[in-house]
């Protein structure tokens, strides 16, 4: 199993859908979080991509050298830039982070802002891309001189001269529900990343994904994103994620639903008939909530409720095929936190010995000295 946290590069605080409670998005901050993210164990941390967000290669280049352990999950976008120069790009990163880093694949769902990146493609054309774009990338970092010559795609003599650390090349995770997404995560990805949708509708997905693989001759890995809403206790838990919407107003929800609508992505719109825009039916499946959807694009659901609750959704994921788990929470250096100390304790090896300890002080002192001499024990008196 791998964990992964998040860099909350398009914002963060202790409330969606208002600036009340908000926090300015600085390096400082986000060193802040992969620094603890680092120290307690998390495999990696994705950084998300698009207009809304800071560039997620200028921030993980940023932040590699202040980490040792952490692994960044940095997104590439096929059709925006050229599968050579991106070959190279992820060799450079991938060898000055010591092989630290993984790349996420966005064909991107949100035509507005496809056409401000130059993308004039429909959903069939902008995977016709992805297809051809990942054929160059991949031979291009394991040290091929390739030509091509496809419908969108034609290069000649394309070439890195310096290879990247991680091989073949580093991980390539895809998320994506359509056919055409299945399709090309069967041939072409190593890990196939689903949102937090109920169990039943991530192991039909899983299963498609599997199948057409096998016909490929391959196998996929496969991996989930989520929020989590993890407290002491469960009713903890419910209040804080009642907490978290309770600055939205109506019109701020129609406002995002609205927008989210004219998205062509189908992964986004499995996202929004989950709440269908209400907020009294947002728990859609046991301690699976669909409230951050209500104002957030992208990954809508999260788990909520005490630490032994959350473990257990865990587990049912996990045994439908989950090995990557990718969570947030707002906001997410105190979640990041939360999350490792209440929740690692019930995860398998490693995170079970990490919890409460982290990776890069395993000697101490662990909680306050006791009158200047006496060593705290681990249950109160």
């Amino acid at each position: 199993m791998n964990v992964f946290w998040f860099l909350p590069t398009h914002g963060d605080g202790h409330f969606l859908g208002t600036s009340e409670g908000a926090r300015p998005v600085s390096l400082p901050y986000l060193k802040q979080i992969a620094q603890a993210a680092d120290s307690l164990g998390y495999y990696g941390v994705l950084i998300p991509t698009g207009r809304s967000c800071e560039d997620s290669w200028v921030v993980a280049s940023a932040l590699a050298p202040l980490t040792e352990r952490l692994r960044y999950l940095v997104a590439i976008r096929p059709g925006i830039i050229s599968p050579t120069v991106s070959a190279r790009m992820a060799a450079t990163l991938d060898r000055l982070s010591g092989g630290r880093l993984l790349i996420n694949v966005v064909t991107g769902g949100d035509p507005d802002e496809n056409r401000g990146d130059g993308i004039h493609l429909s959903h069939a054309e902008r995977y016709e891309v992805t297809d051809e774009f990942l054929r160059i990338w991949r031979r291009v970092l394991q040290g091929e001189s390739v030509d091509f010559n496809g419908k969108h795609l034609q290069v000649e003599n394309a070439k890195a001269l310096y290879p990247p650390i991680q091989k073949p090349y580093p991980p390539l995770y895809f998320g994506g529900s359509s056919a055409e997404a299945h399709d090309l995560a069967a041939e072409q990805v190593d890990v196939y990343l689903t949102w937090g949708e109920p169990p039943q509708a991530v192991a039909q997905k899983i299963a498609d994904v599997r199948e057409k693989a096998a016909k490929q001759g391959r196998t996929v890995k496969f991996g989930i994103r989520l929020h989590v809403i993890v407290r002491e206790t469960a009713e903890e838990a419910w209040q804080a994620a009642d907490k978290l919407i309770a600055n939205i107003s109506d019109e701020t929800i129609a406002n995002a639903q609205k927008s989210f609508a004219r998205f062509d992505s189908e992964g986004q719109r499995r996202m929004a008939a989950l709440h269908g825009g209400r907020r009294d039916q947002l728990e859609i499946y046991p301690n699976l909530w669909a409230g951050v959807g209500l104002v957030r694009g992208g990954a809508g659901t999260a788990l909520v409720g005490d630490p032994q609750q959350v473990a257990e959704r865990i587990r049912e994921y996990a045994d439908l095929g989950i090995d990557s788990f990718i969570f947030s929470g707002y906001p997410h250096l105190e979640e990041a936190y939360r999350f490792a100390e209440l929740v690692f304790p019930l995860l398998p090896e490693p995170y079970a010995s990490l919890a409460g300890r982290g990776v890069t002080n395993l000697t101490g002192p662990f909680g306050e000295m006791i009158a200047n001499d006496v060593l705290p024990g681990r249950k109160a008196g």
